[in-house]
């Protein structure tokens, strides 16, 4: 009988696969080695159904040596087990995968359909499974549903997306050799000078999206407000006070806006003419996964990172398609009218029967094409479990935009009132929808406001009442925030949808940059890193070299350039900068040394003294990732207050006190917690609820206490 293995990416993936190819009674759940699978026993053939957990190999030095040394130019490709600490159980899955490979005598990959599915159905079924990865099929799909599942096994591709994988490889290669070579250079540059270990880190997308923060930041601090004078005019029609606009949005002078105020407060102007147009606002495009991330950070304040994590839940929980998708297409085999019928059953259905009574069912589509996927859109399956207050959030979102594209076009009215004024005029604007139309379904997210003029007349007198001169002062551009520096990496076209989010968090990692009121401020560590590679390496942060590299990863996708030559390019490029860097150890770490001194100093000491000895604290780091608050001098006095190890979570001050007794707070954010949002703490009163409710028998430790708290 045939037995037929499929590799999916992740165990939610397994479970959806294997109940689409085989009846209740058909499918068993089992385990092999402590790794669960799937057994489906049909008729014709036995699947067995296993999933990868993500990336099962990864990039490594071909050869083991310090992880310190560089350059690094031999690379291959390792079990993820032997690249990284703790990935115990990886060993575990390759170790069941392998074993379950000899039973099969076909094999398939159902990894997801793009770059990083294509490299882990490609990795472990070559690795793995001893070279099954040139006679394996491949399940293409978009959604877990049980339609398309059933559909992507019975037309199924004869072939890995081989051209995929190795643009995917390459991509993991050549960030591999930029990122390990380049940053073990500056981190050990800094340690040789400071004996003081920092992690640092570039690489050929992180260094270009840097660059775009620090520019903007050196921008910002040069800038040179220039003053300029606008009028606040308010006029009397009909007894009703209104206000309108100047002619001039900006007046260079003082005595110019004094001029017109002069002129024109309490005289009597007249309407010279009233117009008005209606036009038509078209429905929004389907999401991509940039505007859906770009939404969701403007409605919820939800980080690029973030809103991919919750759309890939959504997408194993079967409730919207692939996230990971530049597609603003919507195709009819996706079958509308069954989808529309599905989200009737949840809270839409008014407006579901709506646009199912309309005579065609064609929603509006936007220019950009994936060839692996349409745009995110919701599969009309009802949730099988409570969702959590940001899942239901962006599921509704999805779900409302997709409403919206069937929409008809919305109406709006714009009206303008001229009036003059002796030799000025002033504007009068009024707005309004006259048929919401898409509007109805997406108003939550699509803010129209009504201004409705009062009946005007041409030639209709009208009282200036009062006339404000105010002094204004030009303003800088705007900081970046993750969504528009997500757009900025987009529009440039470096780094690819599935990792822009996550270089972005990267920056705040390696605290390139700290959000002050959701904006991105760049830190000195950033100007400093910016202006070594500036000054050693620049093309590592130019724009157009690391968009020369995404062409060249993008034409092995076509056929038309090869992995090894990619890599053999990109060594033969970094070989004199890395010399070149290694010359310079001594005075590259002295400036970066300098300046990682002058942050840790502002950032670990506190704001409020000692409550004893009145002297100042610290944040101090000790053995083993522990951390307290202590004296940075030996002293007298022995105020202490522990602060959660590093390996539980991540620690930053606040400008925060604390109401209950005054001390400075922390705000952390506590590692391996999926959604997990930052708690503020004081440590003082931890310790001091602890120490309270100490009794004979037990203590409290105030750390046990902070993490169930959070």
């Amino acid at each position: 009988m045939l037995t037929t293995l499929i590799i999916t990416e992740k165990p939610d993936a397994a479970l959806h696969v294997a109940n689409a190819l085989g009846t209740k009674s058909q499918v068993k759940k089992l385990s092999h080695g402590g790794v669960p699978f799937f057994e489906v026993q049909t008729r014709q053939e036995r699947i067995l159904v296993c999933s990868a957990l993500g990336h099962l190999y990864a990039v490594a030095a071909k050869t083991d040596g310090k992880r310190s040394q560089y350059p690094v130019w031999d690379l291959s490709w390792k079990p993820k087990h032997l690249v990284q600490r703790g990935q115990v159980r990886q060993e575990m899955w390759i170790r069941s995968i392998s074993e379950l490979s000899k039973e099969a005598n076909r094999f398939i990959s159902a990894c997801d359909y793009d770059l990083e599915g294509a490299v882990i159905g490609y990795t472990i079924l070559k690795y793995a499974c001893n070279g099954a990865d040139q006679k394996a099929g491949r399940m293409k799909f978009s959604t877990l549903t049980t339609k398309d599942l059933r559909d992507a096994y019975s037309k199924l591709l004869p072939r890995l997306d081989f051209e995929l994988a190795f643009a995917g490889m390459c991509r993991h290669e050549v960030d591999w050799l930029f990122g390990i070579n380049l940053s073990r250079a500056l981190t050990q540059s800094a340690l040789k000078a400071s004996h003081r270990y920092s992690t640092l880190s570039t690489g050929r997308v992180q260094g270009p999206t840097m660059r775009f923060v620090v520019e903007r930041e050196q921008e910002i601090r040069c800038f040179v407000p220039i003053p300029y004078w606008v009028l606040r005019c308010f006029v009397e029609v009909d007894g009703k006070r209104l206000e309108v606009e100047f002619e001039i949005d900006r007046l260079d002078t003082r005595a110019s806006a004094n001029k017109v105020k002069a002129e024109c407060a309490g005289k009597i102007g007249t309407v010279e003419k009233v117009e008005s147009h209606t036009y038509n606002l078209q429905p929004p495009t389907p999401f991509d996964l940039s505007s859906l991330q770009a939404e969701a950070y403007r409605h919820f304040g939800l980080t690029p990172r973030a809103t991919l994590a919750i759309a890939e839940r959504a997408y194993l929980d079967q409730l919207i398609s692939y996230p990971r998708t530049s597609s603003q297409k919507l195709p009819p085999t996706i079958g509308y009218r069954e989808i529309l019928e599905g989200l009737g059953k949840l809270t839409y259905h008014k407006e579901v029967a709506k646009i199912l009574s309309a005579p065609r069912l064609v929603p509006r589509e936007g220019e950009k094409e994936d060839p692996a996927h349409p745009a995110v859109y919701p599969t009309g399956v009802l949730p099988t479990r409570q969702l959590e207050s940001k899942e239901q959030k962006l599921f509704d979102l999805v779900t409302r935009r997709f409403l919206a594209t069937f929409g008809e076009p919305a109406t709006r009215q714009s009206d303008k009132a001229i009036i003059r004024v002796g030799r000025y005029r002033f504007f009068l604007r009024g707005a309004r929808i006259l048929f919401k139309g898409w509007i109805e379904y997406y108003d939550r997210y699509a803010k129209f406001d009504d201004i409705i003029l009062p009946p005007l007349k041409e030639g209709q007198p009208v009282v200036v009442k009062e006339i404000r001169v105010h002094e204004r002062y030009t303003q800088p551009p705007p900081r970046y925030n993750p969504s528009s520096l997500l757009k900025s990496m987009e529009d440039m076209e470096i780094g690819t949808k599935a990792t822009r989010a996550d270089i972005i968090q990267t920056l705040y990692d390696r605290a390139y940059v700290k959000e002050d009121r959701r904006s991105m401020t760049a830190t000195p560590l950033a100007l400093c890193m910016n202006e070594i590679l500036m000054k050693y390496c620049p093309k590592i942060i130019d724009v157009k070299f690391t968009r020369e590299l995404e062409t060249m990863m993008e034409q092995i996708e076509q056929g038309k350039e090869t992995r090894e030559h990619v890599v053999h390019a990109t060594i033969e490029y970094l070989k004199p900068i890395l010399e070149d860097l290694k010359a310079k150890e001594e005075e590259i770490g002295a400036k970066l040394t300098t300046t990682i001194r002058e942050m840790w100093t502002e950032y670990v000491t506190l704001s409020v003294p000692c409550p004893k000895c009145k002297q100042s604290l610290i944040q101090i780091a000790g053995k083993n990732g522990k951390r307290f608050i202590g004296h940075k001098v030996i002293s007298s006095c022995k105020f202490s207050l522990p602060l959660p190890p590093t390996r539980m979570a991540n620690l930053a001050l606040t400008t925060n006190l604390c109401p209950e007794c005054g001390f400075q707070t922390f705000q952390i954010k506590w590692k391996g917690r999926r959604l997990s949002r930052p708690i503020l703490s004081c440590p003082n009163c931890y310790v001091k609820k602890g120490k309270e409710s100490r009794d004979v028998k037990a203590t409290i430790n105030p750390l046990q206490e902070m993490n169930k708290g959070s």
